[in-house]
């Protein structure tokens, strides 16, 4: 069986201490491809690298190159350079993470979708696709996508933890939706189990967002709260059982879905 774990943040100071260690237990765990995380210019630049200079053996690193929404104030017109220098990068295999966030607002809104213009804007001229990021700004997230790309958007929704109708929606724009630990969740992701079973084979893509969302439900409990790829075969059976699917299956096409959208 074979997994990729298409968002981990790997180059977050959580794993300084053990880096290297992270990456074999996702070895050891069937996780043979990690797409590490950018979030801003710094951390894209740290991803790429990381992905460029890896050489344990079975384990493939990318990256992804862009500013997340919290960040989009720190982006300016002067910073194209470094990020589309960054894009043409072999690693680095998608644009983002971009998107727009008004749940927190940590960027003023006219930012945020001005740094998402951008950064859909040089996904395009790159060709290459995009990581998305939408939390409370629906309704603009999906007017700039369609604005800026058109039909058959080339991406996926990263960690997608929203309802119905942002499903539908994503799926007709033509994206891929990014399924987290979220799912495991018995307080916030219960919905996500019966939503999981309508995204289409070949749109159904795996990740952990680690550090982040450990699932709630691993037993024993991790004496830590970190998340890592190692848990990436847990998600993926949840995922399978919610399908009603084998875990090989699941491990199968939603391995070749991340390949054909990544060239990976």
């Amino acid at each position: 069986m074979e997994l990729i774990d298409i968002g981990i943040n790997l180059t977050h100071d959580s794993f300084d201490a053990d880096r290297d260690a992270v990456i074999e237990r996702a070895r050891g765990a069937g996780v043979t491809t990690l797409m590490v995380t950018g979030a801003t210019l710094a951390s894209s630049v740290q991803a790429a690298d990381l992905a460029a200079t890896h050489g344990s053996a079975g384990v493939r690193l990318y990256a992804t190159a862009g500013v997340h929404p919290h960040h989009a104030a720190e982006l300016h017109a002067e910073d194209q350079a470094t990020l589309q220098a960054l894009l043409l990068r072999p690693e680095v295999v998608a644009v983002g993470e971009c998107g727009l966030d008004y749940h927190r607002d940590f960027s003023p809104r006219d930012a945020q979708r001005r740094a998402f213009a951008w950064q859909l804007q040089w996904g395009r001229e790159c060709a290459k696709p995009l990581f998305l990021h939408q939390r409370d700004a629906h309704a603009d997230f999906v007017s700039l996508l369609r604005e800026h790309c058109g039909a058959g958007v080339r991406g996926v929704a990263h960690c997608f933890t929203a309802g119905e109708e942002e499903l539908e929606a994503y799926l007709e724009l033509g994206l891929h939706i990014g399924i987290t630990g979220w799912i495991c969740d018995e307080r916030r992701g219960q919905h996500l189990r019966e939503l999981v079973r309508r995204i289409p084979r070949g749109r159904l893509l795996l990740e952990t967002d680690g550090p982040y969302l450990l699932p709630r439900d691993l037993k024993p409990s991790p004496a830590s709260r970190r998340n890592e790829p190692l848990w990436l075969p847990h998600i993926a059976a949840t995922v399978a059982a919610c399908r009603g699917e084998t875990l090989e299956d699941c491990a199968a096409h939603t391995t070749a879905a991340a390949r054909a959208l990544f060239s990976v």
